[in-house]
């Protein structure tokens, strides 16, 4: 007779549920475009592959908490992603950061051009909506998460933060600590901290736990991504580093010292972990993800 199954290191169950995340969502997308071709379409499909998919599996694995079946929660998972890359798309243009590396690859607009990446961008954030739309869940739930990605994604979202963020850089003062916490809530938290909160929105839940937990991640993982500035390369990032320093920006890393900025995202970590007590192990593979956010490579 066979025995139990062995049981894997959270890690191993992480890259297993990202992995299978990535995977709904390419679906999804693929789905949504199958009967379209052309570069737009190539655009989107390209923009959307080749990342950690960090926001689908949040929305997937905070959905698996609260009981729903990954194909109910697939279209928002997928839908989170689309807006993250049409933010991604329109960022690297020349008239915001102007990069030329994204994923390890060319950007959009180098890869085609530029009318061709901002079109791209545009169609993205529609689809995610369409996308969100198809949730497999009550018309108040769905109503509930597309007004919240809506408002997330907006002006007192990301693109606020976004729009914060390049004013700074031409700025008199540079930004305070305070500051620069409540730019990256919206520039970087607010859809990671959507993404939290899906599972406990479809069903109704308290969504108080997940929004700590995610407000927590978000600002980990901006810090771990200024930390990431200093000491990655473009190789194993897979896009420009080391701009933030030459343009003279502060960060949470100019602001605070490298071990103060590292001990400080370890610290976020720990408060997103006990966020979830509640959930005990079944928010384990949640856990782990706060982890990785800060153990990242890339």
């Amino acid at each position: 007779m066979a025995g139990p199954e062995p049981v894997r290191p959270p890690r191993q169950e992480l890259d297993a549920a990202m992995a299978e995340a990535r995977g709904h969502v390419a679906a999804q997308v693929e789905l949504a475009l199958s009967d379209i071709a052309g570069d737009l379409a190539a655009a989107m499909r390209y923009a959307v592959a080749g990342g950690k998919g960090l926001r689908g599996f949040l929305v997937l694995e905070s959905a698996r908490i609260h009981g729903i079946a990954a194909p109910h929660a697939g279209p928002a998972a997928a839908g989170i992603e689309c807006l993250h890359a049409y933010s991604l798309v329109h960022d690297d243009l020349p008239c915001m950061d102007d990069d030329d590396l994204r994923r390890g690859q060319p950007t959009v607009h180098r890869k085609w051009d530029e009318a061709t990446a901002v079109l791209a961008g545009d169609a993205l954030q529609t689809l995610a909506f369409e996308l969100t739309a198809r949730t497999g869940a009550g018309a108040e739930a769905r109503v509930a998460l597309i007004s919240s990605l809506a408002q997330a994604a907006g002006v007192l979202g990301m693109v606020g933060g976004q729009a914060s963020d390049i004013a700074a850089e031409t700025a008199a003062t540079p930004l305070t600590l305070d500051q620069i916490i409540a730019l990256q809530r919206g520039k970087t938290g607010a859809l990671i901290n959507w993404s939290a909160m899906a599972g406990a929105r479809i069903v109704g839940a308290d969504t108080g736990p997940f929004q700590r937990y995610g407000d927590s991640l978000g600002l980990a993982f901006q810090i771990a991504d200024d930390i990431l500035d200093v000491e990655g390369d473009t190789v194993t990032m897979g896009k420009a580093v080391g701009k933030d320093a030459g343009a003279g920006k502060a960060t949470f890393v100019s602001l605070l010292g490298m071990a103060e900025a590292k001990r400080r995202a370890a610290t976020l970590v720990e408060q997103a972990c006990d966020a979830l007590s509640p959930y005990g192990e079944e928010a384990e593979t949640l856990r782990a993800a706060a982890r990785f956010v800060i153990a990242r490579r890339n």
